[in-house]
C-alpha cells in the first residue's frame, strides 16, 4: 500500500478553522494518519501535527472547506480524495464539492426527505460519502456522479464532473509545449487547472485573489488567459485558482524527456545582469568564500541545486538564479548571510547600461521620518537577510508591487516603505521569514535603530499563500 503519508497533500505553517475536530497525542504524523483513517465522529478530511507538543488534530474539513491561518510549528495534512475536483473512471470515489446538477439545479441533501424520499441515505451507504447535498456515485451508475434534485419534478440528475485524465496535461511532447524544461520558465502550454484540479484564475483579472503579475509588467512572461506559467522563478508552473480560500498551487506538467536546448556558450564574464554566467568564481566582492550550494551550513537556504537543475548552482561558485543585479553566493562567513560577487565585465559599454541600478552615493543611505522618502540602495534586513525583488513573487507573494505603489519608487529589492511603517522594510529571500525591518539607521541617529515588532500591514500574512508551500514560492 506504501507510506499511508502519501494519500495526503502536505503544507507547512498553517492552521485551519475547523468546527468539527477531535485531539489526539502522536509521536510522529504517521500515528495521526491512522488516527484521521480511524476516526468515527466525523468524516476525516486533513489533521494538523505540531512537532513541539506531538499533538494531533484530526478534521472534519480542509483548506477548500475553510479558513487558513499562518501556524509556525504546524503541519497540515490533506486527504488528496477530499482535494479532487474531478472523477476517476465513473466516480465511485469522487468526493468533491460540486452540489448542483449539469442543468445547474441545485443538489438535495442526502439525508432530508423533501421533495424526493431517497433510497441512498447516508446510513445505508456509510461508505459512498453521502454528505451535505454532494454530487456521489453510491450506485456506481455508468454515467457517473449524480444527486436527487431541489426540483420536484425532476428525482435526480447527473452532475456535470470532468474526468481526472481531462485535467492533466499529455505527457507526449507535442506542438503546444505540454511539457516543460528545467523549472518551467519558458512552459508555453495551455494547463489551466492546477495539481489538486482547480481551475486557474485568469492573470488579467484580481478575483478571487488580488496580485501584481500584470502583463505589461511581464510582457516576456506570457501570461494569456489562465494557463499555468511560471514568471517568478518558481519550482515549477503554477497559477492563482479561482478557489477564494486557496490563493494559488503548483500544476501538473510534465518533465520533458529530451534535455532542454542549449541557449548558446554558458558566460564566462559578466553579461546583463549575469543569469548565464557559469565561470568559477566562488568570492565575494569583500573577499568572503562562497558556501556550497549544496550545503545549508552556515547560512539555509532554498537554492538546492536538484531542485533547479538549469541555474548552474555547481559547487560554491558565484550565479544568479534569482534575477538579482549581479550574481551572488551565500558567504561562509555565518555573521554574512549572502553577497554579491565581483565578475568580470563582457563589454565595458554593456556593463555601465546593465548596472544603472546602482546609482552613485547622490542618495543619503539613512533615513528620516518614517523613511517614506528614503531612495537608498540598502537591500539587507536587521538580520542580515536579503530582500526579495518588489516585482518577484517569490518565496513570498503579495500586493506591494510598482504598478500598485507607483510612487514609493519600489525598484530591484531596495528597502522601501510603501506603506507608512515605522521604518524602511523588506520582504526577504528567506522562504520562513515575511519581512523585516531593513538595517539602515536614522540620519540624526549615530547607532542603528532596533526594529520594532509591529507589522508593515498584518494583512500581508493573511493574503499569503495557503501553500504556502514552502519549496520556495510560499505566500502563494
Amino acid at each position: 500500500k506504501g507510506d499511508i503519508l502519501d494519500d495526503y497533500s502536505k503544507t507547512q505553517g498553517v492552521w485551519i478553522l475547523t468546527r468539527n475536530k477531535q485531539f489526539y497525542e502522536t509521536n510522529n504524523e504517521r500515528e495521526c494518519a491512522d488516527k484521521c483513517e480511524a476516526e468515527r465522529n466525523f468524516t476525516c478530511r486533513a489533521f494538523l501535527f505540531t512537532r513541539k507538543k506531538l499533538q494531533c488534530l484530526t478534521l472534519a474539513e480542509n483548506a477548500k472547506m475553510t479558513v487558513t491561518f499562518t501556524s509556525t510549528d504546524t503541519v497540515l495534512y490533506e486527504k488528496r480524495i477530499y482535494l479532487m475536483q474531478c472523477k476517476r473512471g465513473i466516480g465511485t470515489d469522487y468526493r468533491g464539492t460540486e452540489a448542483k446538477t449539469q442543468r445547474g439545479i441545485p443538489c438535495q441533501k442526502w439525508a432530508e426527505k423533501i421533495p424526493h424520499k431517497p433510497n441512498y441515505t447516508p446510513e445505508k451507504h456509510p461508505n459512498a460519502g453521502l454528505e451535505e447535498n454532494y454530487c456521489r456515485n453510491p450506485d456506481a451508475d455508468e454515467s457517473g456522479p449524480w444527486c436527487y434534485t431541489t426540483d420536484p419534478a425532476m428525482r435526480f440528475d447527473y452532475c456535470d464532473i470532468p474526468g481526472c485524465e481531462d485535467w492533466v496535461t499529455h505527457t507526449g511532447e507535442g506542438p503546444m509545449g505540454e511539457c516543460m524544461q528545467c523549472n518551467g520558465e519558458d512552459y508555453r502550454g495551455e494547463l489551466s487547472r492546477t495539481e489538486s484540479g482547480l481551475e486557474c484564475q485568469h492573470w488579467d483579472v484580481q478575483e478571487p485573489h488580488m496580485h501584481g503579475f500584470i502583463l505589461k509588467h511581464y510582457p516576456e512572461k506570457d501570461l494569456k488567459m489562465n494557463y499555468c506559467r511560471n514568471p517568478d522563478g518558481e519550482l515549477r508552473p503554477w497559477c492563482f485558482t479561482t478557489n477564494p480560500n486557496k490563493r494559488w498551487e503548483y500544476c501538473n506538467i510534465p518533465r520533458c524527456t529530451t534535455p532542454p536546448p542549449v541557449s548558446g556558450l554558458d558566460s564566462q564574464c559578466l553579461s546583463g545582469r549575469g543569469e548565464d554566467y557559469r565561470g568559477r568564481k566562488a568570492i565575494t566582492e569583500s573577499g568572503n568564500a562562497c558556501q556550497h550550494w549544496n550545503m545549508q551550513f552556515p547560512h539555509k537556504h532554498g537554492w538546492i541545486p536538484d531542485r533547479y537543475p538549469c541555474k548552474g548552482l555547481e559547487e560554491n561558485y558565484c550565479r544568479n538564479p534569482d534575477g538579482m543585479k549581479k550574481p551572488w553566493c551565500y558567504t561562509t562567513n555565518s555573521s554574512i548571510r549572502w553577497e554579491y560577487c565581483t565578475i568580470p565585465p563582457c563589454d565595458k559599454t554593456e556593463q555601465g547600461i546593465a548596472d544603472t541600478p546602482v546609482q552613485a552615493p547622490q542618495t543619503e543611505e539613512c533615513y528620516r521620518g518614517k523613511g517614506q522618502s528614503y531612495r537608498g540602495t540598502t537591500s539587507v534586513t536587521v538580520s542580515g537577510k536579503k530582500c526579495q525583488a518588489w516585482s518577484s513573487m517569490s518565496p513570498h507573494m503579495h500586493i506591494k508591487t510598482p504598478d500598485r505603489f507607483p510612487d514609493a519608487d519600489l525598484r530591484d529589492n531596495y528597502c522601501r516603505n510603501p506603506d507608512g511603517d515605522s521604518s524602511p522594510w523588506c520582504f526577504t529571500t528567506d522562504p520562513n521569514t515575511i519581512w523585516e525591518y531593513c538595517n539602515i539607521k536614522r540620519c540624526d541617529d549615530h547607532t542603528q535603530q532596533s526594529a520594532p515588532n509591529a507589522s508593515p500591514g498584518m494583512m500581508e500574512q493573511n493574503i499569503g499563500l495557503t501553500t504556502l508551500t514552502t519549496s520556495g514560492n510560499s505566500w502563494l
